[in-house]
């Protein structure tokens, strides 16, 4: 009896440790398409649109590997989104501290976008690119 306690334990402790606490944040994917859907707009600024804290955010592009992108955000992260077998979308992963808070997966929409040379946004640099085939 002991060791399945033991065991039961240790299951909530690993997925306790999870990234469960990391949120797809779907609002803010709705949000971003109704800027890129509006032809007359060629930038999205993350700032007026997020509503949690967040000092980094990363853009992924289609085919990033995992490898590639946690080594980007300096800590580990299971990229939900299999972005690298996926042409479709762009992940934007945001960070408080060194822990990834949330995410969001932007579908191309016949658009690409970019943060240009910057590396990563920061609440003062929040802009992203879009630009329209």
């Amino acid at each position: 009896m002991k060791k399945i306690t033991v065991f039961i334990l240790l299951l909530f402790l690993l997925v306790g440790c999870s990234q469960s606490n990391v949120q797809h944040n779907k609002d803010l994917e709705d949000s971003i398409y109704s800027i890129v859907d509006d032809k007359n707009k060629s930038e999205i600024s993350m700032k007026s649109l997020t509503t949690f804290d967040w000092d980094k955010a990363f853009l992924f592009t289609p085919y990033s590997t995992q490898e590639a992108i946690e080594e980007e955000l300096g800590t580990d992260f299971k990229d939900p989104s299999n972005i690298s077998m996926r042409d479709d979308i762009y992940l934007l992963v945001f960070l408080d501290g060194d822990k990834v808070v949330q995410y969001v997966e932007i579908e191309r929409r016949g658009s690409d976008f970019s943060i240009r040379q910057k590396g990563h946004l920061t609440p003062s640099n929040d802009v992203i690119s879009i630009e329209r085939h």
